[in-house]
């Protein structure tokens, strides 16, 4: 098999409906034992152009980092730099890096490969390198030094500076052991005990928003001081989703799964200028990007041997442009995609597991978390008063809902009525401030 088709028949390879005109190896570092960190561009027929990282082994065209992957451990451990040419690959611990078992891959890749070894430390490789520091690394960094303790702390990552590559390749952390993924536990728990659940979600709007609040406290440092929203801001964003609105609705025409909302385009977009005119104040910050259930685990430790709530993968939205998830933005846009992620559980306990969700459960959900959440984030960070915050949280979740409609409509036509009822609930929601 070539290198070409071994890039494109990986899970975490991304551009798989694309033609690859060729593949070219950009950078080639020797590590250790024969161990090469290899980065390979792919050029595709338009002339764009991604850049993956392998480890190969002397000679080789096959990934070996499942098996090898103890090289990096062992470079990490002893913060070395390896030098090729122009290019240094620079290995960080945060801690001393216990002696462990050899890797096992975990989970189903998607854009990065992770490892375990044993239930002490799990390492994960960014396959596609982008210039810059990865999210992921900068946040979990940020919330580690300053003592957050809901995520799996960082132990260190590796990185490459050259004149071609100057990027994040992969992070080392904690690994949380006999975690429950937080969207397998709310299905589950909507069969059996969703009440329980309830008191579960009014601790992780306690944990989100302590989580916005240290990514919010520290003036001093340019990447996460919190700024006060530009007046081009929520202007750009609205258009933008003023603009998908006006496209969607064309395409939904006649369809049986989209009828609720059919025709009701021009309401939406006129709701949106609504909700724009009166969500106006808080701050922007650093924030997770891409937050749903399925980015949290409950696990109970040491200090929480009854449960307690961890959030996962700061990268945000990975098809998204490394800049653009690096950039500030309203807290509130964390909290609707986590709203969305409880509409998404109530339907998908009975589609998937023939369980419904009780009556109501999803409204009561939404408020346990809000609860728990206006509670303990930092009030400079949201608009002033209740009400106005609850204008800008509604533009987010008509975002987020307009996002989720194409995509049903593209992929499963069956759970378009997920957020064909989200954005129905909207545009019954209140819209001036106060209300």
């Amino acid at each position: 098999m070539s290198l070409t088709e071994h890039l494109a028949d990986q899970r975490w390879f991304a551009s798989k409906a694309r033609e690859i005109a060729h593949c070219d190896v950009v950078e080639r570092v020797e590590l250790r034992d024969g161990v090469q960190a290899t980065f390979i561009d792919t050029v595709f027929s338009p002339g764009t152009h991604e850049t993956y990282q392998l480890l190969l082994e002397e000679g080789g065209e096959q990934d070996v980092l499942a098996e090898r992957a103890g090289v990096l451990l062992e470079l990490i451990r002893e913060n070395a730099e390896v030098e090729q040419g122009d290019s240094v690959i620079r290995f960080r611990a945060l801690e001393e890096i216990p002696d462990v078992p050899s890797p096992r891959p975990v989970g189903a890749e998607q854009s990065n490969s992770s490892l375990v070894f044993g239930d002490a430390l799990i390492l994960k490789v960014f396959r596609r390198v982008e210039p810059g520091i990865n999210p992921d690394l900068e946040i979990s960094r940020f919330l580690t030094e300053h003592g957050f303790p809901h995520i799996p702390g960082l132990a260190g990552w590796y990185e490459i500076e050259g004149r071609n590559l100057d990027a994040t390749l992969g992070m080392l952390q904690h690994f949380v052991a006999g975690a429950r993924d937080g969207w397998d536990l709310v299905l589950e728990e909507l069969g059996s005990d969703p009440e329980a659940f309830l008191e579960r979600l009014g601790r992780l709007g306690e944990v989100i928003g302590r989580m916005h609040a240290v990514l919010g406290s520290d003036a001093g440092d340019p990447a996460f001081a919190p700024e006060e929203p530009s007046n081009e801001s929520l202007g750009l964003l609205t258009a933008t989703i003023d603009e998908e609105i006006e496209r969607i609705f064309l395409e939904l025409g006649d369809r049986p799964e989209a009828a609720a909302i059919a025709g009701r385009g021009e309401e939406v977009r006129d709701h949106l200028r609504m909700l724009t005119q009166v969500a106006v104040g808080g701050r922007v910050i650093r924030h997770h990007g891409d937050l749903h259930l399925g980015q949290t685990l409950y696990a109970t430790t040491p200090s929480a041997p009854d449960g307690d709530w961890v959030v996962l993968d700061f990268e945000g939205e990975p098809a998204r442009p490394l800049v653009e998830r690096r950039r500030k933005r309203s807290p509130l846009r964390d909290v609707a995609g986590m709203l969305r992620s409880f509409a998404y559980a109530a339907s998908a306990a009975d589609i998937q597991r023939g369980t419904p969700a009780p009556e109501g459960w999803e409204r009561r959900a939404r408020e346990a978390f809000l609860d728990g959440y206006f509670k303990t984030v930092d009030a400079s960070l949201l608009p002033p008063g209740q009400a106005a915050s609850e204008q800008l949280l509604a533009i987010f979740e008509l975002e987020k809902a307009v996002y989720e409609l194409r995509y049903e409509l593209n992929n499963r036509p069956g759970w378009v009525g997920i957020p064909a009822a989200g954005i129905l609930r909207l545009l019954d929601g209140p819209v001036e401030a106060g209300a």
